[in-house]
């Protein structure tokens, strides 16, 4: 159980309070409701790009790392689709200068000319190291696309193209962070060895006097229902042949999301799942394969993939996993079911020993509408059936929701 107590400042910002005296330490975490789903179709990656950008420097503050390292602090931060989340771990006797510091950068970010040319020249490079020069790594800027065609789920993080980055103006960058880095669009989670009156006095002192803005409701173009198959074959310098499967799947809340993840892991989490005994061990055609889901705040995907030993066709391979699938629709395992419930729970129980877990599941329990979740979303999990797995298989799993890739290895590069 992680006890809370909730605030909300007349400027909008949402202040979640986790008192925990075990040791000398505060988690302060703040999340922004912004990803690559807020961004505009010819301007992506900026979401991406203003996690770099919030690290060169505010208006009181020209070195972000130096001040909080000095106190023994440490930081970092990750984006995604829904949110971007910044975070700092700090002895509880330094505190205030994680106050002052992500006060500071939310107020008054620097918008300096010779900053922006730097981070955007990092995030190029990020975006040519693991995305265009790393074997499979362009899959998500191929297969996103194909999958949606309206939602802004279709393209990644990183953005469309380097192109959108490249040409980002600072007129560009201002508008960004004038419309989503503000107060009412923040969590803010103090987590730790701090009181709740400390915590509240600290956050009025510091984040208090931040003006206000009024947050429009964001209008975000929904996924019509797929009705037929889609299919992209490519070929490129990569070590082996790999297959890519993906089916579109419910958003974030409520228990038809538990029971896809739940059918995820039945399906491909680990050596015990249900793929890797077919396809990995018994009858070898794969040297890898998994399934998993991307966990997305609207509609997702639930992703199948693995790499083809050598002798094994790509179609053979295809052919085999839909097998594989369509044999899940006979029935599922109630034991293995259990198996996955309780891998599940213990995955959930071991993750909230650590503080900062804990400050991160608290900001985005918020996000997706209750706090409360980090305290019943595991009972949720619990109660879903082997019927409602099953259920889930044969809404999901359907050839006319599939999009397939094919990544082939380009026999002349042998």
């Amino acid at each position: 159980m992680v006890d809370y107590k909730e605030h909300k400042l007349p400027n909008g910002l949402q202040l979640i309070v986790h008192e925990d005296h075990d040791s000398p330490i505060v988690c302060l975490n703040v999340l922004y409701k912004v990803g690559s789903r807020n961004e505009l179709p010819h301007k992506t990656g900026f979401a991406h790009l203003f996690e770099h950008l919030m690290f060169g420097g505010s208006k009181n503050v020209p070195n972000f790392d130096e001040p909080l390292q000095a106190v023994g602090g440490d930081n970092n931060a990750f984006t995604n689709t829904d949110i971007t989340n910044y975070y700092i771990t700090i002895p509880s006797a330094n505190v205030e200068t994680a106050f002052w510091l992500e006060s500071d950068r939310m107020l008054s970010l620097s918008f300096d000319p010779e900053v922006l040319e730097v981070q955007r020249k990092v995030v190029i490079e990020e975006f040519k190291q693991r995305y265009l020069n790393q074997p499979y790594g362009d899959i998500w800027l191929k297969l996103r696309p194909l999958a949606f065609e309206k939602h802004p789920y279709r393209w990644p993080t990183i953005g469309k193209e380097i192109s959108h980055i490249e040409d980002a103006t600072m007129e560009d960058v201002r508008s960004f962070f004038n419309a989503h880095y503000h107060p009412g669009n923040a969590i803010l989670v103090i987590a730790g060895d701090i009181t709740e009156e400390k915590a509240l006095e600290l956050t009025n002192k510091w984040f208090g006097p931040i003006p206000g803005k009024d947050q429009p409701v964001e209008e975000v173009e929904q996924e019509p229902v797929q009705t037929a198959a889609k299919h992209l074959e490519i070929r490129a310098n990569v070590p082996a042949d790999a297959l890519y499967k993906v089916y579109h799947m419910p958003g974030r809340i409520g228990k038809p999301y538990h029971s896809a993840d739940l059918l995820s892991d039945l399906l491909g989490r680990g050596k015990s799942s249900i793929l890797h005994q077919e396809l990995v061990k018994k009858k070898p055609m794969f040297s890898s394969l998994s399934a998993y889901v991307t966990g997305s705040l609207d509609p997702g995907l639930f992703v199948i993939s693995g790499k083809l030993l050598p002798g094994v066709s790509i179609e053979e391979g295809d052919t085999a996993v839909k097998a594989v699938l369509s044999s899940i629709f006979e029935g599922v395992d109630e034991k293995e079911v259990e198996k996955i419930k309780n891998q599940a729970e213990s995955t959930t129980v071991f993750a909230e020993v650590d503080l900062l877990n804990r400050a991160m599941g608290l900001a985005y329990a918020s996000f997706l509408g209750d706090i409360d979740l980090i305290n019943t979303e595991l009972d949720l999990i619990k109660s879903v059936t082997a019927d409602d797995i099953l259920e889930s298989a044969k809404n999901i799993l359907k050839e006319e929701n599939s999009t397939t890739l094919y990544y082939l290895a380009d026999e002349t590069e042998h």
